[in-house]
């Protein structure tokens, strides 16, 4: 994960209500961005030896573009994200309309061959 929110970000940063925060919090927050006509919901932490960002819009999943947007702003380029699809007794779902990418602080994901992705 990036070691600061990027400065044009930051201003979309929660700082009211139950969600709030500022920029003394780091890369934890709360932020609703525009993108194209949607604001996507991003809620960031880099506790517990992991880095995640849950991406939300109001009337829907967020798309490939929209996780992809997020994942460039928070994210370097070269760094490898995962989202989880884990065993059903283990899901926690709070929110119909929202997605995780998770990244363990130190740690490299093996990768299928290139052959076999896209």
């Amino acid at each position: 994960m990036k070691s600061q929110v990027p400065p044009n970000i930051e201003k979309f940063r929660i700082t009211t209500g139950p969600m709030r925060s500022d920029k003394s919090f780091g890369m934890n927050g709360a932020f609703v961005i525009p993108y194209t006509t949607n604001e996507l919901m991003a809620i960031i932490s880099d506790q517990e030896g992991w880095d995640h960002v849950s991406v939300s819009l109001k009337n829907r999943c967020p798309n490939w573009d929209e996780m992809n947007f997020i994942k460039r702003l928070f994210f370097d380029p070269e760094e490898t994200v995962i989202q989880y699809h884990p065993k059903e007794s283990q899901y926690v779902d709070r929110c119909k309309t929202c997605l995780h990418m998770w990244r363990r602080h130190g740690q490299e994901y093996e990768l299928p061959p290139r052959s076999m992705v896209g």
